[in-house]
């Protein structure tokens, strides 16, 4: 597999530097400075999350009542397990795979991570720059290795707007339903839901542990969704559409606990062109899942496995800042 280690932290670096070029021609105002300041420049409203997970962690376990433990012996944990496509503990086994179709500028390159776990709070998620908020990026790779993962993906960009219901690691951070998402429940389950329909504090009370806004869902119950091609995901500066042959990165469901994750690479001819949605949607079909949904792609499309970068961005190698990851630890 092509490993390509890229530069660590652009992210915060690239809105500096946009933010200080172009502050004379934004003097003026209009609709460049309205641009850069819904686009650009960062908005943190959280900036120590884990500090802010840890207090909500703690004042839920004080309302909550303990029950008596009996006293047992603990079982001995076995060693972790790595290799250079593989990872097994007591919490998780991932394999990674490389799958290469097509040849000259059809050829397509993608990166599958199959992954089983025996507690669905192993996966968990991560902001950059552990703060929440609008347009605070990092590399995949650099959030990370700030959370000791072993291996992750990037995540939905949700701090590309201020829309979509965003739970993460059983914290609510936001509740403004737009559209589909995706739901990871503690039992295991991973369901697609409507966010008008409900709200975070319901999903909470139902057993939610991370959510995913994007989309669209890709497969139910194993057959392709229809209408995917067709989809805005949003209607602002941007991202009006996300048609076409493209980077993609998806999540599929084939049990409880049993997720797959797929990176395409793209936009790079003789390497790896993309694929439609409808071609996404046939790999996670033809990988064994029932479930699957799409989320940020392009050049935030990214797989990391052991402190390296897995697939090759743009077929340069080189990762763009997001906004968010999914993980587990080592």
């Amino acid at each position: 597999m092509p490993i390509h280690s890229g530069p660590r932290r652009p992210g915060r670096l690239r809105t500096t530097v946009l933010a200080s070029s172009l502050a004379l021609t934004l003097a003026a105002g209009g609709t460049t400075a309205w641009a850069l300041d819904r686009f650009v420049i960062d908005r943190v409203e959280i900036s120590d999350v884990s500090a802010y997970e840890a207090a909500q962690a703690a004042s839920t376990a004080d309302a909550t009542p303990t029950a008596t433990a009996t006293a047992t012996e603990a079982p001995s944990a076995a060693a972790d397990v790595l290799t250079d496509t593989s990872y097994v503990s007591a919490d998780s086994s991932i394999g990674i795979s490389t799958v290469v179709t097509g040849s000259g500028d059809e050829t397509v390159t993608y990166y599958v991570a199959d992954v089983e776990l025996t507690d669905a709070t192993t996966l968990r998620s991560a902001f950059a720059e552990d703060s929440f908020g609008e347009n605070i990026t990092e590399t995949t790779s650099a959030v990370a290795e700030a959370n000791a993962a072993v291996f992750a993906i990037n995540g939905d960009y949700y701090g590309f707007r201020d829309t979509g219901i965003v739970i993460r690691n059983g914290v609510v951070y936001r509740d403004e339903g737009a559209r589909q998402g995706l739901a990871f429940y503690r039992d295991g389950t991973v369901r697609v839901y409507d966010e008008t329909t409900t709200t975070a504090d319901q999903l909470l009370a139902d057993g939610v542990w991370n959510t995913l806004s994007f989309g669209p869902s890709l497969l139910a119950d194993g057959e392709i969704a229809a209408g995917i091609e067709d989809v805005e995901v949003d209607t602002n500066v941007g991202n009006h559409s996300i048609q076409g042959e493209q980077p993609r990165t998806a999540v599929g469901v084939i049990d409880e606990n049993h997720l797959v994750f797929v990176v395409v690479d793209g936009r790079s001819d003789g390497y790896s062109d993309g694929v439609t949605m409808t071609g996404l949607a046939e790999i996670m079909q033809g990988l064994g899942a029932t479930t699957a949904y799409n989320i940020d792609g392009g050049g935030s499309s990214t797989m990391y496995f052991d402190g390296e970068l897995v697939n090759n961005p743009l077929g340069r190698g080189e990762e763009r800042g997001t906004s968010d990851i999914l993980y587990i630890g080592q």
